[in-house]
């Protein structure tokens, strides 16, 4: 693995920020792509040379497709992205919802995916490489009301596309759906639910297959 390249979205914080750590650990250089520049410094300082800060904003496709590119200058390839940088809403529900809240779960759950795809997808393509979205059981299941399981039924079914899409030029697609994770998501901590850790090791399991497999999709949900 040492000179294969992950790229992350979301990567400062939570989720993002531990795939970003073990899958340094197991050989991987990572590209770190997220909005707050200290704390993607910070991580980058943790994990070492292995590491890339690239602050910058998933919803613009010129800062997405700088850092891809700034990725390949730095470390000759991307051999897999994770497009996991994602959000919620305060004001769940279509009755009490907020659309400028709508606005932006669109614009970071949906077309963030889709401009993160849409700047890596020539380097993947060069390197026949993977793609991993964050999915979520609520884009498996039907919940009252819920807006932001929507946005997660799209990534899903985006997922499914692309490994299709992917296959026919040796590239890989996998979503991964966490049931509740205790991540800064929330406001309010979660002990009893699942950690990042538990989701990072599926993505690091998923990328780091043989080439003759693909796992398309891993569901992880909590015990509690």
């Amino acid at each position: 693995m040492a000179d294969k390249v992950l790229f992350i979205t979301g990567a400062s914080s939570g989720i993002g920020a531990q795939t970003a750590r073990d899958a340094a650990k197991a050989g991987w250089k990572v590209a770190l792509f997220a909005r707050s520049k200290d704390k993607l410094n910070d991580l980058a300082a943790e994990i070492g040379e292995a590491a890339l800060a690239l602050p910058g904003d998933v919803t613009d496709l010129a800062s997405v497709q700088g850092a891809v590119d700034e990725t390949v200058k730095a470390f000759g390839s991307v051999d897999a992205v994770f497009a996991n940088a994602g959000t919620g809403l305060d004001t769940p529900g279509i009755e009490k919802g907020d659309p400028d809240e709508w606005d932006q779960l669109i614009d970071i759950n949906i077309k963030g995916v889709l401009l993160t795809l849409k700047a890596s997808y020539a380097a993947l393509k060069k390197s026949k490489g993977h793609l991993v979205l964050t999915g979520s059981v609520a884009g498996r299941v039907h919940i009252s009301g819920s807006i932001y399981g929507a946005s997660k039924w799209f990534v899903h079914g985006l997922a499914g596309n692309m490994a299709t899409d992917m296959r026919e030029w040796g590239g890989r697609c996998t979503v991964i759906a966490p049931g509740m994770v205790d991540t800064p998501f929330f406001e309010e901590a979660k002990p009893d639910k699942l950690k990042s850790e538990d989701v990072a090791s599926a993505v690091v399991y998923a990328i780091d297959q043989p080439e003759r497999a693909n796992v398309q999709e891993v569901v992880i949900m909590p015990t509690g």
